[in-house]
């Protein structure tokens, strides 16, 4: 389904490469795909966007589709545009709800601005294509009335996913016909290669592979070369070696910390793991909000350990945290 989604957004751009840009300051180059003849934004006013770039040799770099979530811009007076030619902020006043513009920023004139090397990813433009999906209006509203207008929104739209998650997670299972294992905390879970020994507990220092990728299939992590080369998510800047960590100490997420207490040494299996287990409502990297994760694993090793003993408080430093409200629920 994203792919789908980024091919439709890429596909929008390339309907209208043929029509004409228009100039504006600073080497932008604009214009408006969609217009839907309604308000137009104005200082003050913010907008809800999803937005794709993409470079001048079709490949995409970034788009809020992949998160489900838009980003707010705001509109700036013109007296501050003005002192920044360029800015593409400057081109909001020309959108409202529903509308859709693309925009063009010149390589050549973005590196003598900043006197930064003229990135290599691309030829000549870094392209963006936006929509607007919620139009914010100022009006007399205080900043503390829109920000509430703006919360609510959000809100609803992270209620999405949510609402959709445990659909996902049941078409998932049933599409990759998995025996699962479910535990009380919603865990699920099928041992693909049993091992030997004795289970993990907390303590314990693991080294496992793993190759994390959201139900969608979409990789989002691996420790493995290989895998993150096919899946264009190679980077030679971190080392590609087992993940090394001790259970119940090192921060993982808590469907890990379950799941390994599960398996002895030379285990593999595939996790299914409920947000609420993993990053929630918070989005991560390419992970959106409250999105089920599965994890391919492989436990390479496990050495016995103790958890490291509770740290005990001085009366001195303990007597200040004692009246904070915190510390009294």
């Amino acid at each position: 389904m994203k792919k789908a989604i980024l091919f439709f957004a890429a596909a929008g751009f390339l309907m209208t490469s043929c029509q004409k840009f228009k100039k504006a300051e600073g080497g932008l180059e604009y214009k408006i795909v969609d217009d839907n003849a309604k308000e137009k934004a104005v200082s003050g006013d913010l907008l809800a966007i999803d937005i794709v770039q993409s470079t001048d040799r079709d490949s995409v770099m970034s788009s809020t589709y992949e998160m489900g979530i838009p980003q707010i811009v705001q509109l700036y007076p013109d007296s501050i545009i003005a002192k920044n030619p360029g800015d593409p902020t400057g081109l909001f006043k020309y959108v409202g709800e529903g509308d859709s513009l693309v925009f063009k920023i010149n390589l050549d004139s973005m590196a003598a601005k900043t006197h930064q090397p003229k990135p290599e990813f691309a030829d000549k433009f870094l392209v963006f294509s936006i929509k607007v999906k919620k139009h914010f209006k100022k009006g007399k509203l205080t900043d503390q009335q829109l920000g509430e207008q703006v919360q609510k929104y959000f809100e609803g739209e992270l209620n999405k996913h949510k609402d959709t998650e445990p659909a996902k997670l049941e078409k998932y299972i049933k599409d990759k016909n998995l025996k699962t294992t479910k535990t009380a905390s919603g865990l699920q879970y099928v041992v693909t290669k049993a091992g030997t020994g004795a289970n993990a507990k907390p303590g314990d220092s693991l080294q496992v592979n793993y190759v994390g990728s959201l139900t969608t299939g979409v990789v989002f992590d691996t420790n493995l070369p290989d895998v993150a080369k096919k899946e264009k998510i190679f980077n030679p800047q971190r080392p590609y070696e087992a993940l090394k960590f001790q259970l119940g100490v090192d921060g993982v997420i808590p469907g890990w910390t379950e799941a390994f207490q599960l398996f002895n040494k030379g285990t593999k299996a595939t996790l299914v793991i409920p947000s609420s287990l993993a990053y929630g409502d918070r989005p991560s990297g390419k992970i959106p909000p409250y999105a089920p994760l599965v994890f391919e694993v492989e436990v390479l090793d496990i050495k016995p350990g103790k958890m490291p003993a509770p740290a005990t408080a001085t009366p001195d430093a303990a007597a200040p945290a004692a009246k904070t409200p915190a510390a009294k629920k």
